[in-house]
């Protein structure tokens, strides 16, 4: 920042530390393991400007970038003298009543993820819903919001959705699909309902769980079955062992000062990580204030996103888990069996975790992945019970999610009954078995043998294309239901938007299952008007106002411990052999979010991977096997096998092999229609997760990969800087209205000196919150229009996004520490980018915004060069001219479509500073702090984003930048950024 720049006074104590963070710390950090080799190649692939014209791509020639290059300038000459507007809009003949174009508004709602609720509020523009974000008032979200949640708009406007019903594949009416539905209702009622079997996923919703079940007493004969790839079952086994039922088991990671997680990626995707990720952040700040301590543990043999921000993660294959968990118990004095021997590593290990342990009683805390057997996470929980963590960092509730008894293997007795021929018709709704089971299951043959089926989907999906009849459902966000979130906590889904297409709540196919003809919003309200009463039109009225219902949350038990488990002996993996670990994908879960193109088009958190899925080999595999990242190989496992690229990744397990779910779709849609490999080919039924005895053989030929891990690449030095915790001041800066204001002393600059006054924007990263969970990303996107650009253009390194989160390791690539650093632009005060423009398309506002005005912009590409952040994207194509009008109806008004040939990037979201600026003038006071929040900032899971005035001393913004902990990147650039960062905390290497 420049010497005009007022901050806060620190404490003295923190000089030191600010005068460390701002010199060169001697540390090695690398995004690959070729970047260790030095090669040549590899410091050409890095020179280049988009990677793809490197000589280690090995597919451009000269030839052929000349013939693109031709062709980008033809393109650039029609687009200039033939545009077309980037939208077809129709005036209002009769304006809606209360609709006033330019304002938007707001509908608190949610949707769903696994059955769960995602609360959120929904921003609409003259109807058209162009924004999710985070309800700031529930009790589970406080206005947070993951990648997945925010990418379910553009699933609205997906144009591959299911718009009418289909009958042996052709299209078909409502009127043929009731008519079959009273002919089944009338056999039912004859039979008791004897032969019908429903299918769904996992379901929280109250009025859905009161629907089947009003068939169930009416066909009594007839059964429900429960279908979820990604489940939590086992985790509810342990707690039928331990507490004699099954329950939910909450994590309170604000109390927990020390976890040990032993393969539970507990801040990773899935139903709960907005709320984990939330705790765990509230802890970490208390522990920065030194409030308590914050400590995580992690054992497992895949890299994940909790072990990347743990303080010690101990690499460890699946076969391992079991004996760690057996150490731990016994280090802690519970008797568990004979102990396994230990390597040194694991037992030292063991030691440190469990002398934490012992040390916060009642504040720490054991979990062990749902994926592993139940006894193991039943010996977890004996382990809290010592710990005193049950009902303080370990809650207890009856489960959310609607169960049955032995639901367990629903999904198996099911097709053992198809099998049989016991079924008659077979109703399966929001699921799809035909993709999303293990091969062996064979489902697709099974359900040949039932002669009624209909599947209910947003798509004309796998298991769709099995039945005789499909019923297109309406999204979430034009449909009215409920759901619970994972705390209990029920939202009133209510829509954003009328329909776009013939479509049909799954409410109302329940509905007319039974032989009912009633709309949605009926349905839902006849369930709570049950429950509420006289008093129905307030609380309804209030829920749909606050987006839950108050007080719904389900309450905490105090369960007796009333079983331990019989442990099995520990499996010994042969010398040599190789485990598959099988894990739901980072960007896409298990195949339903397959179509979305802006989860393909996420770089997934570790590999920077899009639009695919690897196979994750260790650095010693690779090396064993003659393996490079990109080799196809194939991998097998009891007479079935899979094809996909090889990914080295470091901090894996030197024996385990990695797969992930949710790609080799064959009915997902264009978007995700035949990219990568099938694993649930390879998974099995006694065990879905892991499976000892693999092959891996490579097979000679080589897989493009599209990864941003090496885009973008930073000349410089100490990217991410760490703080010691015992280096922290005692007592830090209160940042109070009292605290006097200095100048910093600016470096010699060959910029005019400039004066800023109130409101300046900057912006503050905490990198010691960061988790890496792309929210951001997605919430860039989502704002400012970002366009998709496709697998082939992101290999050539051309991705659009305005803001990425890097990754970097650190030491032996076979344990290596993991970091995280989103990176947008760091509108710098001294801006080389300025500097280079010939047209002066790139500037500075009042405001210290560093702008690019579009229109004045000819595509030389100058800023990107001059850039030391490489944080410009240039639009080499007309990306959106083709968008189907159901996409286009979903872009932000507020933001501008960028045509072909303009450098894009980061604005802070200007126009939300816009809004509040012309808010705040017609109210006559100046914007408030807090007031601007941008939508990364929005967005982020873990509050490591603030944003706001640096001018003013007494701005959270301020505050955060006048910390010891705060750096500038690329310091010795001189280009006094108003993006900074706060450095991580973590213990020096080898201290204890």
């Amino acid at each position: 920042m420049s010497g005009s720049r007022r901050i806060l006074a620190e404490h003295p104590a923190a000089a030191p530390i600010r005068d460390r963070l701002r010199g060169r710390t001697g540390r090695s950090f690398w995004r690959s393991l070729d970047e260790l080799s030095g090669s040549q190649d590899f410091r050409d692939y890095l020179a280049a400007e988009f990677p793809s014209l490197a000589p280690a791509a090995g597919q451009v020639d000269r030839r052929s970038v000349l013939k693109v290059m031709a062709a980008s300038l033809a393109l650039g000459g029609l687009a200039g003298c033939d545009g077309e507007p980037d939208e077809k809009a129709l005036p209002y003949v009769e304006a809606p009543e209360f609709v006033t174009p330019g304002n938007p508004k707001w509908y608190a709602t949610a949707v769903t993820s696994q059955g769960y609720a995602q609360p959120v509020l929904g921003k609409t523009h003259v109807g058209r819903p162009v924004k999710l974000e985070g309800n700031d008032v529930h009790p589970v979200a406080r206005g947070a919001i993951d990648a997945f949640t925010q990418a379910a708009l553009l699933g609205l406007y997906d144009p591959d959705r299911s718009a009418a019903p289909r009958h042996l594949g052709r299209t078909a009416t409502w009127d043929a699909l009731d008519r079959a539905l009273v002919e089944q209702a009338g056999r039912l009622d004859a039979s008791g309902g004897r032969g019908l079997r429903l299918l769904t996923g996992t379901v929280t919703s109250p009025t859905l769980s009161r629907q089947i079940d009003a068939l169930l007493q009416r066909w009594p004969l007839a059964r429900w079955h429960v279908d979820e790839p990604v489940n939590a079952d086992r985790r509810h086994e342990a707690a039928r062992i331990v507490f004699g039922r099954p329950l939910d088991l909450h994590l309170r990671l604000d109390l927990a000062e020390v976890v040990v997680a032993l393969d539970d990626d507990l801040l990773g995707p899935g139903p709960r990580q907005v709320l984990h990720n939330r705790l765990w952040a509230e802890r970490r700040a208390a522990f920065q204030r030194r409030d308590g301590g914050s400590r995580l543990f992690m054992a497992e043999p895949t890299p994940s996103i909790t072990g990347a921000v743990a303080e010690d993660r101990l690499v460890a294959g699946p076969a391992r888990i079991p004996a760690l968990v057996r150490a731990l118990a016994e280090a802690l004095g519970i008797e568990a069996g004979p102990p396994h021997t230990l390597a040194e590593p694991e037992r030292t290990w063991v030691d440190k975790a469990a002398a934490a342990l012992v040390e916060r009683p009642g504040r720490a805390l054991v979990s062990v992945g749902p994926h592993l057997p139940a006894e193991w996470q039943a010996l977890a929980l004996l382990i809290n019970e010592r710990l005193d963590a049950l009902g303080a960092t370990l809650a207890c509730t009856e489960p959310v999610a609607a169960r049955l008894a032995g639901s367990g293997h629903s999904l198996e007795a099911l097709i053992d009954e198809m099998a049989a021929g016991r079924v008659e018709a077979l109703v399966v709704l929001g699921c799809n078995p035909a993709y999303a089971s293990a091969a062996e299951l064979d489902v697709a043959s099974r359900m040949e043998k039932v002669p009624f089926r209909l599947h209910g989907g947003l798509h004309y999906d796998e298991t769709a294309a099995r039945c005789h009849w499909h019923a297109p459902l309406q999204h979430e966000l034009e449909s009215w239901s409920d759901a619970r979130a994972v705390d209990g906590t029920v939202s009133i889904i209510q829509p954003l938007v009328r329909p776009f297409h013939a479509v049909r709540s799954p409410h109302e196919l329940v509905d007319r299952l039974g032989g009912q003809q009633r709309a949605g919003h009926a349905i839902v309200q006849e369930t709570w008007r049950a429950r509420w009463g006289q008093a129905f039109e307030g609380r309804w009225r209030s829920a749909l106002y606050r987006g839950f219902v108050e007080d719904s949350a389900a309450p905490l038990l105090h369960p007796a411990v009333t079983g331990r488990p019989s442990l099995p002996a520990e499996d010994d993996v042969p010398a040599g052999d190789l485990v598959l670990a099988l894990r739901p994908d980072p960007t896409v879960w298990d195949g339903r979010h397959a179509d979305n193109a802006w989860l393909q088009e996420l770089p997934k958190p570790l590999t920077k991977m899009t639009w695919g899925n690897p196979v994750l080999v260790s650095p010693r595999l690779a090396a064993e096997r003659g393996l490079r990242t990109g080799d196809e190989v194939q991998v097998g496992h009891g007479g079935r096998a899979i094809i996909g690229p090889v990914w080295v990744m470091p901090g894996q397990d030197e024996r385990t092999v990695t797969l992930t779910f949710g790609y080799g779709r064959s009915r997902s849609g264009r978007v995700g229609q035949g990219l990568g490999y099938d694993a649930y080919r390879l998974r099995g039924i006694a065990d879905p997760w892991h499976l000892d005895g693999a092959t891996l053989v490579a097979t000679g030929h080589h897989q493009e990969i599209a990864t941003t891990q090496l885009h973008q690449a930073m000349d410089g030095f100490d990217f991410v800087r760490t703080v010691d915790p015992a280096e922290l001041p005692e007592v830090l800066p209160s940042g109070s209205a009292a605290t006097i204001a200095r100048d910093e002393a600016p470096n010699p600059t060959l910029y005019p000196e400039r004066h800023w006054d109130s409101p300046s924007w900057g912006m503050s990263i905490d990198v010691d919150l960061c988790t890496g969970c792309n929210a951001c990303v997605v919430a860039c996107v989502a704002e400012n229009n970002i366009p998709m650009v496709g697998k082939e253009l992101v290999a050539a390194g051309r991705e659009m996004h305005w803001l990425r989160v890097d990754h970097y390791h650190e030491g032996d690539p076979d344990a290596p520490r993991s970091y995280f650093q989103p990176v947008p632009c760091m509108h710098c005060e001294d801006a080389p980018c300025e500097m280079g423009c010939p047209v002066n398309a790139t500037v500075h506002s009042p405001e210290g915004l560093n702008l690019q005005v579009y229109n004045r912009c000819i595509g030389t590409r100058t800023c990107s060069s001059f850039c030391p952040y490489k944080v410009r994207r240039f639009n080499w194509f007309d990306y959106t001219g083709d968008d189907p009008e159901s996409l286009q109806a979903m872009r932000n008004p507020d933001v501008t479509v960028r045509d072909r040939g303009v450098m894009e990037k980061c604005t802070y979201c200007i126009q939300r500073i816009s809004a509040a600026r012309i808010a705040a003038k017609i109210e006559g006071r100046p914007i408030q702090d807090g007031e601007v929040v941008t939508a990364c900032q929005q967005a982020c899971l873990t509050r490591a984003i603030v944003f706001g005035d640096v001018v003013d001393p007494d701005t959270k913004v301020s505050r955060r930048k006048a910390q010891a902990r705060d750096y500038s990147l690329l310091e010795e650039a001189n280009t006094r950024p108003r993006t900074t960062y706060l450095a991580k905390i973590e213990k020096a290497e080898g201290s204890s």
